[in-house]
């Protein structure tokens, strides 16, 4: 054992014996290195039927559902390994509205345990948040569920190379359409970047798409020519 998997070994005894594991959802011992009990974690939804393309739960797998045959969203491939329902959305909530870290932590665990994407990405960029919602929140969950993967992975991350220049409306109560239309041209490349061939946006939920669409046409005018999304979550019913 190397000195650095000693220390994680040795912290990790340490905060069972003095901070012991709780579950965030039933308040029950946590189990396996989290603040979730084996309950519960047989509970979160897993996307494991769904669409390649865009990661739309179906009943059975398809490289190609319905939505993405009649209208190709402008990505390559999508790794989402989650369906947005109880109890992750619970999570989610608390994480992202409730700047609820320990629930952040937990997300970031499961999804490391997940099979990992089989093409390797040569970056990873989390959807950026536009800078006066960044301070009312006060952290992008985006780049929160990203650092761990990245580190994991051994892959850089960028955080200024893909910019929200307009703020928009919250997309939660827009419908499909409208989505699209809140993020059109709302997001800007920086200027004089090289950027690599295969790319990586990631999101901590996906919905409709519209978001990660929107970004992915931006990174194609700066000449990205692969582009996987990767979210932690997919909402069942979406229409881009």
């Amino acid at each position: 054992m190397d000195a650095l998997s000693w220390w994680h070994a040795a912290r990790d005894s340490l905060q069972r014996f003095v901070l012991p594991f709780r579950c965030l959802l039933c308040g029950g011992a946590g189990a396996d290195g989290i603040d979730l009990c084996r309950d519960c974690a047989a509970e979160l939804p897993r996307n494991r039927h769904c669409c390649e393309r865009c990661a739309l739960p179906l009943a059975e797998s398809a490289a190609l559902c319905g939505q993405c045959q009649r209208r190709p969203p402008p990505w390559d491939a999508a790794w989402v390994p989650f369906r947005y329902a109880w109890p992750l959305d619970r999570l989610e909530t608390r994480f992202k509205f409730g700047a609820d870290l320990a629930a952040g932590r937990v997300l970031s665990t499961l999804w490391l345990r997940e099979t990992p994407w089989a093409e390797r990405p040569e970056l990873i960029v989390p959807v950026p948040l536009h800078r006066h919602r960044l301070r009312v929140r006060g952290h992008n969950q985006a780049l929160e569920l990203a650092r761990p993967l990245a580190e994991a992975m051994r892959l850089p991350t960028s955080v200024a190379w893909l910019l929200r220049e307009r703020g928009t409306a919250a997309q939660t109560e827009l419908g499909a359409l409208a989505r699209r239309r809140n993020v059109r041209r709302a997001f800007v490349t920086k200027a004089d970047v090289a950027w690599p061939g295969h790319v990586v946006l990631l999101d901590d939920v996906m919905t409709t798409g519209a978001t990660l669409a929107e970004c992915s046409r931006v990174l194609r005018r700066a000449g990205v020519k692969r582009i996987d999304v990767w979210a932690l979550a997919r909402a069942p019913i979406g229409h881009r």
